[in-house]
């Protein structure tokens, strides 16, 4: 399991790195805010299609081809991205990317494979350590790569470093990586995904969750798409000083869900957390739409770091305690489709909140979003007894 963590380490690292480039890399194209935020959409949408195909295609060949066949493939979107020549190979080369990135569910059933069921969390908080780690020093290192001046960014060196970290991600699978599928076992049943949605969503006590973070992480990909558009006008800032933030705001969440939110769970509980990590991120987007200078800018980024890492870990756990064992990976599979469409709704949403409402908007609105949704989460931890996970 090193091994695939160094492998899905790697890759998101040269994921991230791209983050804090593309809205001025479609700016330079002409794109006004609606477009921007379609060409960060896009991943997310070519994602949300393709991951389960591979994770399909991974029950049937295997796990290391697909490995192989979506790294490979990683290298030529980044190369294509490098060299884009105009906004529609701009737009093709992140929905190539997108659907290469789809290897994910790969790695997760690569861990299925190799781990027992009591050991499953562990294995599966490794690959999401992986993408954590991955987006903290993604975006560093990308906004340092394409400079601090937004009118003479660099397009081409993050693009290629992205390209050549996914050929290091590739050799390291090539040379050490073991099939994990076990042939001889019988393939298992699948529910087709939109009967899966249907079958989560229609139970009561697991569909507020999923709402809840379809809400949450749509605003916060909202903010994340639009955040380079507006400290650009804001403040004048690049690419490196969009990064430097993404990376604090990373660490913070890094911080609290590794050393602290499992002491913080055993004594308040996940509703209470989530409804403070939710009060939090409502208080942090009201902030920054308003804040004029950057020491407003880190305090109330602070707090968006530290709402989300309060109210991510907290809802991906009532999800799981709210499913059936025979049933987890069906309700969590739901759970990811509904954030990964988030991903795609939220940045669109935000695009035209910007263009049309001003560029505070999407934050403002995000506030005004997420608030009511708080007050929801306190009313259901006062009155437990009726939503209460199964332990």
């Amino acid at each position: 399991m090193p091994v695939l963590f160094l492998i899905v380490f790697v890759d998101l690292v040269g994921f991230g790195i791209v983050i804090p480039l593309l809205p001025f890399y479609a700016e330079h194209f002409g794109a006004g805010p609606e477009v921007v935020t379609m060409v960060m959409a896009s991943y997310s949408l070519a994602q949300l299609f393709t991951a389960p195909l591979w994770g399909r295609l991974s029950d049937r060949i295997g796990r290391r081809p697909v490995l192989l066949a979506s790294l490979a493939g990683s290298v030529l979107a980044y190369l294509a991205l490098a060299v884009a020549p105009s906004l529609l190979v701009l737009f093709l080369a992140r929905i190539a990317a997108g659907a290469m990135a789809g290897n994910i569910a790969a790695a997760q059933a690569y861990i299925a494979d190799v781990t027992p069921p009591e050991r499953r969390a562990q294995g599966m908080g490794m690959i999401g350590a992986a993408f954590g780690l991955g987006f903290i020093l993604g975006p560093a290192i990308g906004g340092v790569l394409a400079g601090h001046d937004p009118a003479n960014v660099d397009f081409v060196l993050p693009a290629l470093t992205a390209a050549g970290l996914s050929a290091l991600a590739l050799v390291g699978t090539v040379l050490v990586l073991r099939e994990s599928l076990d042939r001889s076992r019988p393939p298992r049943p699948r529910v087709a995904r939109l009967a899966a949605a249907r079958q989560v969503l229609g139970r009561p006590g697991i569909a507020p969750y999923i709402l809840i973070g379809f809400a949450t992480v749509s605003v916060f990909a909202g903010m994340e798409t639009t955040f380079a558009l507006w400290s650009s006008r804001t403040f004048g800032w690049g690419p490196a000083q969009n990064g430097y933030l993404f990376a604090f705001v990373g660490i913070l969440g890094a911080v609290l869900q590794g050393l602290a939110i499992g002491r913080l769970t055993r004594r308040f509980g996940e509703l209470r957390l989530l409804a403070a990590g939710l009060f939090l991120l409502s208080v942090g987007l009201f902030g920054l739409g308003m804040a004029d200078s950057v020491a407003m800018l880190f305090a109330t980024s602070a707090l968006l770091g530290i709402g989300f890492g309060l109210a991510n870990p907290s809802l991906a756990s009532l999800v799981s305690r709210s499913a059936d064992p025979a049933d987890q990976g069906m309700v969590l599979g739901v759970f990811q489709s509904a954030s990964s469409l988030s991903r795609v709704v939220g940045p669109l949403l935000a695009g035209v909140a910007f263009a049309h409402l001003g560029k505070s908007a999407p934050f403002l609105v995000g506030a005004a979003v997420l608030l009511p949704v708080a007050v929801i989460v306190v009313r259901m931890a006062v009155r437990p007894a009726a939503v209460e996970p199964r332990r």
